[in-house]
């Protein structure tokens, strides 16, 4: 029988958390505390500060969550206002992350939000394992890959390479390109990863170079002309940044010189970023529904009032309306959610030349400049500089001795990932096994192969 409450701002999210049901979760505990509970110990970190990252903060703000952080690495520019309604003229330059969330507290009593300005890679791995769900509200397959890959590897698995409910990190991933959208759910270990499913993601349109050089027809070759080709020629062996607003209207300017050379109208500035960061025009409606299924499935987790989605919403809004749940299934031979990555050592095996320097060519993790952690302590970082130096002496050391002399467990590294061609931040967990200890020789190694 649920607890009697007192009148409540939050007559809504009663109804859901308050009240038994016939969909809840098997852990549901209806009543007063649940809610008060949500509202001081759940933990939820917001990823991106844009479109979706806005709604998302105010709607989990409206949804009796209280204690939330957001991490983005932009600034606010005029092309955001039409759609990123947090944020006001004013604000333009001003950090997406700091703004988002001074708004959402202003307008929302009792909730606290800590904003980030930095990227996602500048935060070390236990920065995210403080957060009960992550949602994540981006517009870059990198991103969500780096993300997914940081929240699996806190997933453990036991002897028989079952995962350990306690270790499990769940995501909410949303996405919007237009009048479509999709929802997911993601628990590591039960649901598909993103890396699982990487498949569902069409690979970026690339223009032949000829056609760039010679004969261009619209105001896309115009702009990667000058993005690929001309930037090259005049700043050669300075690496293009697209989120140098200076570097952007360098490419922009050019690209105007280009359509005019040949007659093509329709270069602007905004499609100049889009094109050259693959960005589709975004609809603040698409935003908000999005936001709202995201939001009801953070929810879910959190309290257990109703069986969570599975595992993947489909929205399209092009002609009328339609919504669609998949339920994908987990990649068993995942590198990412799975058990780890096996690599196989001996004792005497130190942790640059022989460790470091193989993770370049083993073809399952293929990683350079690679930072190595082992149960949140350091063992060598390549950056920031101050820890570069005071980790720097653990390279000449066995592995084995830096692991406690423990005959199996698992390391993260953090690095730069070498795949098809494209690199591109990434996280992987390896199993290293030490040959020659007692109890290590017999054990089944295909599990994480």
């Amino acid at each position: 029988m649920a607890d009697a409450a007192p009148p409540s701002k939050s007559r809504d999210l009663d109804k859901l958390l308050l009240r038994p049901g016939n969909l809840v979760g098997p852990t549901f505990d209806p009543g007063v505390q649940l809610r008060d509970d949500l509202q001081e110990y759940a933990r939820v970190l917001v990823v991106g500060a844009g479109g979706l990252g806005c709604e998302l903060l105010k709607d989990l703000a409206l949804s009796g969550f209280k204690n939330l952080e957001v991490i983005d690495m932009d600034r606010i520019e005029v092309t955001n206002l039409n759609r990123q309604f947090l944020f006001r003229l004013e604000d333009v330059g001003k950090p997406k992350a700091e703004v988002a969330a001074k708004r959402v507290m202003e307008r929302v009593s009792g909730v606290n939000i800590v904003p980030h300005f930095c990227r996602i890679e500048d935060k070390d791995i236990e920065f995210y394992n403080d957060f009960n769900i992550i949602a994540l509200g981006l517009d870059s397959i990198e991103a969500r890959s780096y993300i997914n890959a940081v929240a699996c590897s806190f997933l453990e698995y036991d002897s028989d390479d079952n995962p350990r409910e306690e270790t499990m990190k769940p995501m909410v991933d949303g996405g919007t390109e237009g009048f479509k959208g999709h929802a997911r759910v993601i628990v590591p270990g039960v649901t598909p990863c993103f890396e699982c499913t990487i498949w569902l993601f069409p690979p970026q349109v690339k223009f032949p170079l000829c056609t760039l050089a010679e004969t261009p027809r619209n105001a896309a070759h115009c702009i990667e002309y000058a993005h690929l080709i001309k930037w090259d020629e005049v700043h050669s062996g300075q690496a293009f940044d697209p989120d140098n607003p200076d570097h952007m209207k360098w490419v922009y300017d050019e690209a105007v010189k280009r359509a005019e050379l040949f007659g093509i109208p329709g270069v602007t500035y905004s499609l100049t970023q889009g094109v050259v960061k693959n960005i589709i025009p975004a609809i603040a409606s698409t935003n908000a529904i999005i936001s709202a299924a995201c939001t009801l499935e953070t929810l879910k987790i959190a309290s257990g009032c109703s069986k969570t989605l599975s595992n993947y919403l489909t929205y399209n809004g092009v002609e009328g309306l339609h919504t669609k749940v998949t339920e994908f299934v987990k990649d068993k031979d995942c590198l990412v959610c799975g058990p780890g990555v096996l690599i196989e050592l001996d004792t005497t095996v130190t942790l640059k030349k022989q460790f470091i320097d193989m993770l370049e060519e083993d073809p399952k993790v293929l990683m350079t400049k690679a930072s190595i952690t082992y149960h949140g302590k350091n063992l060598y970082m390549q950056a920031p500089p101050v820890l570069e130096e005071m980790t720097r002496s653990n390279l000449e050391l066995p592995l084995y001795d830096l692991m406690d002399k423990i005959p199996k467990d698992v390391l993260h590294a953090t690095g730069t990932i070498n795949k098809d061609d494209k690199k591109s931040s990434g996280l992987r967990k390896l199993r290293v096994v030490f040959k020659g200890i007692d109890g290590v020789a017999d054990m089944d190694m295909a599990g994480g192969a």
